[in-house]
């Protein structure tokens, strides 16, 4: 086993909550940070919202319900961080906000041994090492939404990662979480993404050149490829603002026309219709 019996998540959004979620059901203490005490509400909301459609299903006990929510604590300190084994940042798809976030955990988690991860689905994890004084202990933890249900990890040591902070993590993730990790190349993207995005930015091309409509392309794939959900439903599952930042990292690494960004995805991103979350993207989600 780990050893890891305490963690953090810094940032309580869809991942950050998932995070947190399946730590506390594997019996952790978990310690999230948020930004402000609204960050909570809304964090505290998403975890037992999960909770409770596993308990509807049938997928956990009522008192293992009631254990994993008590098992989750909040702050707004990042100080309060010092005795965790293993922090994870959760925070928005922006790299310099995450070299804000591992500079400053880099000073609060005091653990001469805790491992500082990322869940970033495409910044190269060498870029967020150089915010901290000890790089061998930041290692890439990139989890897949929703975090509950997919069983999928992607792990991505950099060049400088200690080859223990690699171990204590897939054992962590493989025998305390029961998710399947796959170790990755630090590139930006990593497998699934440097996969999945250009796939999902053709299908918006198609869109916006008038090929074809939103309906049509993912009644397309879902009934001849059988695939279980069309790549615009999909993106806007993932959000449109985070296919947008995953797309302009992958972009600016490679340089790769592929990669780019097309002009009515970043158009739709500015007026705010970023997909379910929002109640509008591709298509539109009711309340």
């Amino acid at each position: 086993m780990s050893g890891i019996k305490k963690i953090g998540v810094v940032g309580c959004g869809t991942m950050g909550a998932g995070i947190a979620e399946v730590a506390a059901r594997a019996g952790l203490d978990v310690l999230v940070v948020v930004s402000r005490p609204a960050s909570e509400a809304r964090g505290r909301a998403l975890i037992t919202a999960s909770l409770d459609r596993a308990l509807r299903k049938e997928k956990i006990t009522g008192a293992e319900r009631d254990a994993a929510l008590a098992g989750i604590a909040f702050t707004t300190d990042l100080g309060d961080l010092a005795d965790r084994q293993l922090v994870v940042e959760a925070t928005t798809e922006d790299e310099d906000a995450k070299f804000g976030v591992f500079r400053a955990l880099d000073a609060a988690v005091g653990e001469a041994d805790a491992i500082l991860a990322s869940t970033t689905s495409s910044i190269p994890i060498a870029r967020l090492a150089k915010a901290v004084a000890r790089p061998g202990r930041v290692i890439g933890v990139h989890f897949f939404n929703p975090v509950p249900a997919l069983p999928l990890v992607e792990l991505i040591p950099s060049l400088l990662t200690d080859d223990d902070v690699y171990d204590r993590t897939e054992r962590f993730v493989t025998d305390v979480l029961g998710k399947q990790p796959v170790r990755c190349g630090d590139r930006a993207g990593f497998v699934v993404n440097a996969l999945l995005i250009p796939y999902l930015l053709a299908a918006i091309r198609m869109v916006e050149t008038g090929f074809s409509t939103a309906e049509q392309v993912d009644r397309a794939m879902t009934l001849g490829c059988a695939h279980p959900m069309g790549p615009l439903a999909l993106a806007d599952l993932i959000g449109l603002d985070t296919v947008a930042a995953i797309a302009e990292a992958m972009y600016q690494e490679f340089r790769e026309p592929l990669y780019s960004p097309p002009h009515l995805l970043q158009r739709m991103v500015d007026a705010g219709l970023l997909g379910r979350k929002a109640g509008r993207g591709f298509h539109t989600y009711l309340p």
